[in-house]
């Protein structure tokens, strides 16, 4: 019997089969859902980064309003990282215990009320609880990503899964940056940008509560020759072998090492760039409000594009014969080499538009980086794809935690940003060092 058209079936209709309902023929075509879930997975993401990096496009604006210090700044800033980081384990046992689609439906509803709220901040105090909650609210969407790369994509895809959601952080700061830039100039509030921000994650949410599906066999749109797509080269299905029990963590200790500490390395220059990049465009680099709204665009959309280059390039790699640990190792080796170079270069410049320029490039490379999220999916047990992604965004969240505090510290010390960029130079160092140190010998295909 033939299979009622997809188009009949509302996201939140009742499941059903589709090995089932629909004969494996030869000239079928598989669909795609499983690129639509990651589109939804990359607006997400987006969404998620515009939410975040409002505050620092605000902060020039805020601090003069509630009279912060540059250390009382690099506080708030962080701040988001303590809950953040705090419930990056906690949140990955949960996607691992109830599904990704239940946990990113209410971590996006929970952070688009916290981002509404922030608007009504009294003050330094109240604006830091503030980003608190926001933190907690977003700590397990990325794990969640995660997951759903495991469960989603065969070994081969994974490195484009990967960098599809991850492409949206760059993105979301590029857009981030214009539009609350814009919305603070034409409103004259910033209060009111964090609103309709607010409001956007929350239309979002309930997109994902329809669309998204914890097992592809129980997604009314996904016909048999997607599924076996999907289940290419896994010993069992995704969603069957996710169930398995497994004790510990499910990984070799020398690759979580290098998991770690690359990951906080490559999140210290990230999230340094993303926290203080404004104030560093508007006191180094003499750019106004709209100014600095444009070259944050200018700079994190080339890191989009860059994400989605990486990504794209490395699968390309494997399948032209490259092994799986030389390309990603290569990519991610490169991409921190360039960015150490960049930030040893960065001080000599004088022209402001040519400093944009080489931050640009910087973060077209630097992108690359969303390459780590593949590896959760090819290193670690399926049962433990969850746990594992939120130990490394754990990681790079402690990183987050520490590197606005430490260029506030800095910055008030040194009179300057020459230091910071030196300090930038030395943590892609380490993200080079680290990422080579992750073994690849033995990777994972279920």
């Amino acid at each position: 019997m033939a299979r009622p058209s997809a188009s009949l079936h509302l996201p939140g209709a009742g499941v059903q089969s589709p090995a089932a309902a629909t004969p494996l023929t030869g000239t079928a075509k598989a669909s795609s859902v499983r690129w639509r879930i990651f589109a939804i997975v990359f607006a997400l993401t987006m969404v998620n980064l515009i939410d975040r990096v409002s505050l620092s496009i605000a902060m020039p604006t805020i601090a003069h309003e509630f009279s912060l210090t540059p250390s009382l700044q690099g506080l708030i800033l962080s701040s988001f990282f303590w809950a953040y980081a705090l419930l990056q384990i906690p949140g990955g046992w949960l996607i691992d215990r109830f599904g990704p689609r239940r946990v990113i439906s209410w971590s996006t509803g929970l952070w688009g009320t916290f981002q509404v709220l922030a608007a009504f901040a009294t003050g330094g105090l109240s604006l830091l609880f503030a980003r608190v909650a926001l933190g907690a609210a977003e700590a397990p969407l990325f794990p969640s990503g995660g997951k759903l790369i495991s469960l989603w994509l065969a070994p081969s895809e994974r490195s484009r899964g990967a960098v599809l959601m991850d492409s949206g952080s760059p993105l979301g700061v590029a857009l981030g940056g214009l539009i609350i830039a814009y919305l603070i100039a034409s409103l004259d509030s910033w209060r009111l940008a964090f609103v309709i921000a607010g409001i956007a994650t929350l239309v979002l949410a309930w997109v994902a509560r329809r669309y998204l599906r914890d097992d592809p066999a129980t997604h009314p749109q996904v016909n048999s020759q997607e599924l076996e797509k999907i289940n290419a080269g896994r010993a069992t299905p995704a969603a069957e072998a996710a169930r398995a029990p497994v004790k510990g963590l499910g990984i070799a200790a020398r690759s979580l090492t290098g998991l770690l500490i690359g990951r906080a390395s490559w999140a210290m220059v990230y999230f340094g760039l993303l926290t203080w990049g404004p104030s560093y465009l508007a006191q180094a680099r003499g750019f106004d409000i709209k100014g600095i709204g444009a070259a944050t665009f200018v700079i994190f959309i080339c890191g989009a594009l860059g994400s989605l280059t990486g990504g794209f390039l490395c699968d390309g790699l494997i399948r032209k014969g490259v092994s799986r640990g030389v390309a990603v190792k290569s990519l991610l080796a490169f991409s921190g080499v360039v960015a150490l170079g960049a930030f040893l270069l960065l001080p000599t410049l004088n022209d402001p538009f040519a400093a944009v320029a080489l931050l640009a490039m910087t973060a077209f490379f630097l992108m690359w980086g969303s390459l780590y999220w593949s590896f959760p999916a090819l290193l670690a047990a399926p049962a433990r794809v969850g746990l594992i992604g939120g130990v490394m965004n754990m990681a790079g969240s402690t990183g987050g935690i520490v590197v606005p505090i430490l260029v506030g510290i800095i910055v008030q010390m040194a009179g300057g940003f020459a230091p910071v960029l030196g300090f930038f130079a030395a943590c892609s160092a380490v993200f080079v060092l680290a990422t080579l140190f992750i073994s690849l010998d033995e990777v994972r295909h279920a």
